[in-house]
């Protein structure tokens, strides 16, 4: 049987009714149809947050150029890799059950005619991290990219999308879980300076699959990205995690949905994050819909921000919307502080001085997420690149000299 468009929007659109009457202000209903996303103005509830006129259009009319930033991976064995276009392209845009509620991702399926496959087939174990590299050469060219990853029943695989350079890109990737299956998804945003990243992750997660997505940011000018999943069946279990460091002027921005349409599903949402320097500014929002027909559900969030210096804005929004009380758990935390007094004296009176007292705490505030991310070469890079993030500011002789 031939897949369209047409035929995947139809079945996308109408495959819940009941969905599509939830009405939500922080995830408006989708549509595929461009025409039906306006340009956002940054008084949409969506788009407060974001500093609209850093983002070079993306959001809006810019235009998507030829890529000037390159694309390479790895191809373990019986894992299929490979950029496709045409028919094959045009059929996997929804395949993970998006229906787009912005103008990007509205675009971003409709004008982008060629899509990354990441194809691992059912029962298969990837033994080794399937690693895509995208490395940017010039932040003036606006452009954008759809990655789909479709992961067959009972396979296995972790999969690490990693940003370098210079870029200003708008991006879709969608990820299908298979039943059973076992997949972490790893996305690293480490650009240069001058990036502007603008991305929807959106996942569907099969029956008694396990599914882990990890965001890391320390990167770029901008970097706003939504991490969102549903559930394909019971039993599916997602843990969401996220890991951020802005630095002076930076705006980092992570926004989380996990939607549990299927009974007997689990969420975990886990998101720290440290500013540092004038200007620096994270945004959190997180939301769990509990629809009525999810009963017997677990979910969780939790996020947290550790400010460093005067002159940082950490925003953390978490959200619960539940229309079943038959739930076995729900709830959410967010806290923002400065650091801990009491860890600190805690640290000097046994001989630490104070740099390195704050660099422990520092390192100790994020280490267990750290490990949770469950990719070893990873998480070696990730404790590298905090003391690298710390020794821009938090080790200096001027660190918290306006603190009381």
């Amino acid at each position: 049987m031939t897949v369209t468009t047409e035929s995947v929007r139809s079945a996308l659109e109408q495959d819940s009714p009941e969905r599509n009457k939830i009405e939500s202000h922080l995830n408006p209903v989708g549509s595929f149809d461009v025409a039906d996303h306006p340009v956002p103005t940054g008084r949409e509830e969506i788009w407060r947050f974001s500093p609209l006129k850093r983002l070079k259009g993306l959001h809006a009319e810019a235009p998507f150029n030829p890529s000037t930033t390159s694309c390479t991976w790895n191809t373990p064995e019986g894992v299929r890799i490979e950029g496709v276009s045409g028919e094959e392209a045009r059929s996997l845009r929804g395949m993970s059950g998006l229906v787009p509620n912005t103008r990007f991702a509205a675009r971003v399926l409709a004008e982008v005619p060629d899509s990354l496959l990441v194809d691992v087939p059912a029962d298969l174990e990837v033994a080794e991290p399937i690693v895509v590299s995208l490395d940017g050469e010039d932040a003036s060219n606006t452009e954008a990219g759809h990655v789909a990853m479709r992961f067959g029943a009972h396979s296995k695989a972790i999969v690490v999308i990693n940003h370098e350079g210079s870029s200003a890109m708008a991006a879709v990737v969608e990820i299908a879980v298979g039943d059973g299956a076992d997949v972490t998804v790893v996305s690293i945003q480490d650009w240069a300076d001058d990036a502007v990243h603008l991305a929807h992750h959106q996942a569907r997660v099969g029956r008694d699959a396990t599914y882990k997505h990890a965001a890391i940011s320390f990167g770029g000018d901008v970097v706003r990205m939504d991490a969102n999943v549903t559930y394909d069946g019971p039993g599916g279990s997602a843990e969401l995690l996220g890991l951020y460091f802005a630095d002076a002027g930076q705006h980092i921005e992570h926004r989380l949905f996990a939607d549990h349409n299927a009974p007997q599903t689990k969420s975990n949402v886990l998101y720290k994050g440290a500013l540092q320097g004038e200007g620096a500014h994270t945004v959190w929002i997180g939301n769990v819909l509990i629809r009525k027909v999810a009963e017997g559900i677990e979910t969780y969030e939790e996020n947290r921000n550790l400010v460093l210096t005067d002159g940082c804005r950490a925003d953390s929004v978490p959200n619960l919307e539940i229309e079943t009380g038959e739930i076995a758990g729900a709830g959410h935390a967010s806290a923002t502080a400065r650091f801990d007094d009491e860890q600190l004296f805690y640290l000097q009176a046994r001989g630490i001085s104070e740099k390195e007292a704050q660099r422990l705490v520092v390192h100790g505030f994020f280490n267990d997420l750290i490990r949770q991310v469950g990719v070893p070469s990873i998480e070696e890079r990730l404790l590298g690149t905090v003391e690298a993030e710390l020794a821009k500011n938090v080790l200096k002789d001027t660190m918290f000299g306006t603190v009381d």
